[in-house]
Order: structure tokens, then C-alpha cells, then sequence
């Protein structure tokens, strides 16, 4: 594997361009480097390499220990790359899963075609809008953790299992009692089954928190996010009070200033790092597009290295 590409700035900020310097194959990169450029940059975007599913699915692979997924969506092209089919409005910003117990480590994007016009993919740092924002959001934010609750359909939490399980049972032998086990015993989530065979959920987390890569501060959450597929959750803070309105428009207003976006184009890959930087996605102008999503935790191995060599280790 090489490290050797052309890498530069993208948007005004830390995210990178990546680009080819020689081999044109996505595995061609070592993922030591690439996610140590990841730690860095927060959002990375490979542009000119062979990015089929084939070669995508690879690239996911070998970064991480585990696929996750969304159960709302299809698999194509195998069990890692779910297309994006989230309605053609815009969509707010979000960490994929952030409102959930079960937020995946990193975030992937492949665009097969991109839209002539419109559904640019947005990214707004949280390590940026924490440290613009104003002392008071930041003294509560920073005590105070917040709470998601919603209701999940019996499929949908169901299919979750299945998928998180590796099929161990069959679908409709899944139970209660392993979407429980899947928890292990988190202490910042409780469970509920209803009559109806749906579960409802409350996960409490921080709106600000520590990253993958360190613990530094991020504001990265779901509060701003859509429900494309699923009840709309309730978010308040963990003591059951509403979020001020006050604070909410000005992180709406911090939000949408730093905010940047990916300008498709066909074969982009992007890479995210989902407990640092929130997507969302403009309004689809333009239908004839194609735009896949994978979901997964990183390879602990990867992690380490990276570590180990901020500490000099």
C-alpha cells in the first residue's frame, strides 16, 4: 500500500481533497494514513480514483471492524453500501444514527452520478461551532446532556438486530430481550417494549462531547436532523426540560454559517468522521442522481496507530 496522493485543502477549513498521484485505486491507500488524515481533516474527499461498488465496499472494509446500517434502507451491492433515498427536500444536520445508542464511528458517501444541479452533501465541523460559540451555551452545553425518546417499529428495530447480530438468529426469531443484550447494560439508555411490538427509547448523550480522535470538545448531535423514515424523536434535556429557544437559534445561526459543502461529482468518495462532523444535504433539484451511504466502526488497529503517533509512541 502507498501513501503517495495529491492532498489539499477542501472548503475553508480543515476538510481535504484527496486526489490520485499514481495509482488510481482506492486500495491502494494504507488506512493508517488515511485515517490519520481523517483525525486531522474531519472530512475527507477522494476525487479521480476507480470508485465502483466493488472498489467502495473494499474501502469501507478496510477500516473498520464492523458494518452498521440503517434498517429503514436497502442494501446494493452487497451487505455495506445503502443508497441515500431520503425524499428530495433538504435535509438538517446530523450525525448519522446521533439519535440513537448505536451512532457508527464513520460516515461514507459514494456518488455514482452526481445531479446536474442541487442535493450538494453539507458538513459543518463541531469542533468549530463549539469553539464559536457564546459563553452561556457553552456553560450549559457543557453540564447539561440531552435526551432523544422516540418510538421504533417492530421491523425496523427488529431488521437492526438481524443486521447487528450477523444473522446469527433468523429474523423472525429476534426478541426483545437481544435488542436488550445488544445495549450491554448502558446505563445512558433505557428500553421499552409496547403492545403493539414496537420498542420506544430514550438514549441521553451529550449535545457536546469528545471525539473519536480525542477529547476535545465537539458540538455534533442530531437536534437539527431529519426523520425521514421514522417517528420524529422528542429532544430535550436528560432531566425532561426544554431545550431554550434562544439556544437553539443560535446554534442554528452558528450551524449554518460554518456549514460547507461537498459539490458532487460522478465517482466522489467521501469519508466523515460522525462524532466530530454533522451532514445534511441541500434540496434535490435534479432526480437523475445516484448517491450511496455506508455506516461502520473503525478498525481499534487504525485507532491505536493514530493515537500512538499524536503521543509519539
Amino acid at each position: 500500500m502507498t501513501t503517495t496522493a495529491d492532498v489539499r485543502p477542501y472548503g475553508t477549513a480543515t476538510g481535504r481533497l484527496v486526489q490520485p498521484a499514481g495509482d488510481s485505486s482506492l486500495g491502494a491507500l494504507d488506512p493508517a494514513w488515511v485515517t490519520g488524515l481523517l483525525a486531522d481533516a474531519g472530512f475527507l474527499l477522494f476525487r479521480g480514483f476507480r470508485t465502483d461498488l466493488e472498489e467502495f465496499t473494499s474501502f469501507v472494509k478496510a477500516h473498520s471492524s464492523r458494518i452498521t446500517l440503517d434498517p429503514a434502507r436497502s442494501f446494493h451491492g452487497g451487505e455495506v453500501a445503502q443508497k441515500v433515498d431520503a425524499g428530495t427536500g433538504a435535509v438538517g444536520l446530523h450525525l448519522e444514527n446521533g439519535n440513537s445508542p448505536f451512532g457508527p464511528d464513520l460516515t461514507w458517501f459514494l456518488c455514482e452520478k452526481a445531479a446536474a444541479s442541487g442535493s450538494q452533501t453539507t458538513v459543518c465541523d463541531g469542533y468549530r461551532v463549539w469553539d464559536a460559540a457564546g459563553d452561556t451555551a457553552r456553560a450549559v452545553f457543557g453540564i447539561k446532556d440531552i435526551m432523544y425518546s422516540r418510538r421504533v417499529e417492530e421491523p425496523k428495530w427488529k431488521a437492526f438486530v438481524c443486521h447487528q447480530t450477523e444473522g446469527r438468529k433468523k429474523l423472525d426469531d429476534i426478541t426483545f430481550a437481544d435488542m436488550k443484550e445488544l445495549l450491554g447494560g448502558s446505563v445512558t439508555t433505557t428500553l421499552r417494549l409496547d403492545d403493539d411490538g414496537s420498542v420506544h427509547y430514550a438514549f441521553r448523550t451529550g449535545a457536546a462531547h469528545a471525539t473519536l480522535f480525542g477529547s476535545r470538545l465537539a458540538w455534533a448531535n442530531s437536534i437539527f436532523g431529519p426523520s425521514y423514515n421514522y417517528e420524529a424523536p422528542r429532544i430535550t434535556f436528560s432531566d425532561g426540560t426544554e431545550i431554550p429557544d434562544d439556544l437553539l437559534a443560535e446554534f442554528r445561526r452558528l450551524t449554518t454559517e460554518i456549514t460547507e459543502e461537498l459539490d458532487w461529482r460522478d465517482g466522489d468518495v467521501a469519508l466523515i468522521d460522525n462524532t466530530r462532523v454533522m451532514h445534511g444535504r441541500r434540496e434535490i433539484l435534479d432526480t437523475d442522481r445516484t448517491v450511496y451511504n455506508a455506516q461502520s466502526y473503525l478498525d481499534p488497529a487504525l485507532l491505536a496507530a493514530v493515537r500512538d503517533g499524536r503521543t509519539g509512541r
